[in-house]
C-alpha cells in the first residue's frame, strides 16, 4: 500500500524544495511533478516526490484527518501500555 502525504512548499532551490509536513521539514524532489510548484502550494508527497499539486482547502482536511488519525493511535498506545 502506498500512502502520498499533503505538504506545503516553503522554499524551492531549482528541482528541489523544502516541504512542510505538520510541523516536520523535509527535501523533496519537484522532478515528477507535472506542472510548476510556487512557494505556498500544497503538493502530494510519496516515496521524497511531489507528484501532484492540492488545492489548500483539500490539503488541510487531509491533514485534519491525519492528525485526529495519529491523535487516535497515540491514545491506544497508551491504553495498551497501561493494560500492560
Amino acid at each position: 500500500m502506498c500512502l502520498a502525504v499533503p505538504s506545503k512548499i516553503i522554499e524551492i532551490q531549482d528541482t528541489m524544495a523544502t516541504v512542510d509536513v505538520m510541523g516536520l521539514r523535509k527535501q523533496i524532489s519537484l522532478l515528477l511533478l507535472p506542472e510548476e510548484a510556487q512557494i505556498g502550494d500544497y503538493v502530494l508527497v510519496h516515496a521524497g516526490f511531489a507528484i501532484n499539486k492540492m488545492e489548500p482547502t483539500e490539503a488541510e482536511e487531509a491533514l485534519k484527518i491525519f492528525q485526529k488519525i495519529f491523535k487516535e493511535m497515540e491514545e491506544q498506545e497508551r491504553n495498551w501500555q497501561l493494560e500492560s
